[in-house]
């Protein structure tokens, strides 16, 4: 039996990896692909404290180097449910594994487009977060896809950056708030394309244009893909809001005793690498006093 089970290898599961271990408790890691999670794809990252133009493969490795140095161990497996009680049971597709305290870190997903190419050129002229990958695209052309506030609050801020951006969206009208649209309409470098939808991604090694409505072509730098995110998670018995994330406050506390969430898997509103390592940090020392016997248990 563990101490704690961290189920997810991003930034948020690797950072309470690291606080547990410091604190003194066995720690199991379970992440059916990779670690590192999304960022692994970002070839730039210029906003994460200390290491501006980071690669998030080499922020990643350093922060699964420094679990791993610290005694976590670590298994390769895809979880697919878990157990309360006293002592917590997490079930994997290889077996079972007990534990005194569960810190869930499965993060999300950002939804697709599913058209092809797309998985090809992530990281290469594809990008599903405008402020991380924003910069680099200054004085270029990009185009932003989706019409929610997610992509309007993208746009805002690219719009700032960048020489030209098209904000393409398959309806009539954005559903995002109309504050957020009319202050895009203000911004002479920004043009609406409604009523579109990119149906083709060109480019070998980098995205060099768009396909709108399988007819017009546009010459973009990046394509920023703003349709929203979806949680990874499907725990049976784990509170969640009515978009699939795990409810918990900053305590990072579930409704489980003993069972905690870190990262963006959690109800949040921002979601980046920096919100990602402080939730570990918080839901490990919180599942630390757990285990000490303090108060730490589900949220109330």
């Amino acid at each position: 039996m563990y101490d704690i089970i961290i189920i997810g290898a991003g930034p948020a599961g690797l950072t309470a990896a690291i606080y547990a271990r410091r604190a003194g408790k066995s720690v199991l890691v379970l992440e059916a692909k990779t670690y590192g999670g999304q960022i692994v794809n970002t070839t730039d990252i210029e906003n994460y404290p200390a290491e501006p133009g980071i690669s998030g493969l080499e922020l990643a490795k350093k922060m699964y180097d420094q679990a791993k140095n610290l005694g976590a161990e670590f298994k390769f497996e895809k979880v697919e449910d878990i157990a309360g009680g006293e002592v917590k049971t997490v079930k994997t597709d290889e077996g079972d594994y007990e534990a005194k305290a569960i810190i869930i870190a499965t993060g999300t997903d950002y939804k697709k487009l599913e058209i092809e190419n797309e998985e090809k050129l992530a990281g290469h002229g594809i990008s599903y977060c405008a402020i991380c990958d924003g910069n680099l695209y200054k004085d270029k052309v990009v185009a932003v896809a989706g019409g929610g506030n997610s992509a309007l609050y993208e746009s805002l801020y690219l719009a700032d950056i960048v020489k030209k951006l098209y904000l393409v969206h398959r309806r009539d009208e954005f559903r995002g708030d109309e504050t957020l649209t009319k202050k895009l309409e203000e911004k002479p470098n920004v043009e609406f394309l409604l009523g579109s939808n990119v149906t083709k991604l060109n480019g070998k090694d980098k995205l060099e244009s768009i396909e709108i409505n399988g007819e017009k072509n546009l010459e973009v730098d990046c394509l920023f893909v703003a349709i929203g995110r979806e949680p990874k998670n499907t725990f049976s018995k784990i509170e969640k809001d009515m978009n699939g994330f795990i409810q918990a406050g900053e305590d990072c506390k579930t409704n489980l005793d003993g069972i905690f969430v870190a990262g963006d898997a959690r109800t949040k509103s921002t979601r980046q690498i920096v919100t990602a390592v402080s939730d570990g940090a918080v839901a490990a020392t919180a599942a630390t006093k757990y285990l000490s016997g303090g108060y730490y248990g589900a949220h109330q």
